[in-house]
C-alpha cells in the first residue's frame, strides 16, 4: 500500500463511495471526514491520489459544479465524466449538478477508529 497519511486515507475512502453516474464536491468530502473546513487539503490528497481509478478522483468537483483540480486536465475530466453518463456543459460545469450530487458517508465510529489505529 503507498505510503498515505492519516488524512488522506479518509480522503480516499469517502471518495471511493462515490458511484459511477454521480460527482461529489470537495467540501462534501471534508464534511464527510469530520474536517468541514479542509476542503483545499482534500483537494491536495485527491491531486496525490495513487489509487485512481478505484478512488474516482475524477469525481469530484468544485462546490459550483465546476470541473477544477483533475491532475489530467479538465478536459480529460469532461470526457472521464462524459463516458459515465455526466453531462457538462461549454463553460466546464456539470449539467444536473443536484441531481447527480452525492454526499459521501463516514461513520464518526470509523473516522475514529482510522485515526486511532492508522499506522502509514
Amino acid at each position: 500500500m503507498p505510503d498515505t497519511s492519516q488524512f488522506a486515507a479518509l480522503v480516499y475512502l469517502a471518495t471511493s463511495q462515490i458511484p459511477l453516474g454521480r460527482i461529489s464536491t470537495y467540501s462534501a468530502i471534508a464534511q464527510a471526514i469530520g474536517r468541514p473546513q479542509a476542503s483545499r487539503a482534500v483537494g491536495q490528497a485527491l491531486h496525490h491520489n495513487p489509487f485512481a481509478p478505484t478512488v474516482p478522483c475524477h469525481r469530484v468537483v468544485s462546490h459550483s459544479g465546476k470541473l477544477i483540480g483533475f491532475i489530467q486536465g479538465v478536459e480529460a475530466q469532461k470526457n472521464l465524466l462524459t463516458k459515465e453518463g455526466i453531462m457538462v456543459n461549454n463553460q466546464g460545469k456539470i449539467i444536473n449538478f443536484n441531481k447527480v450530487f452525492y454526499q459521501p458517508k463516514i461513520c464518526p465510529q470509523a473516522i475514529r477508529t482510522l485515526s486511532k489505529n492508522y499506522r502509514p
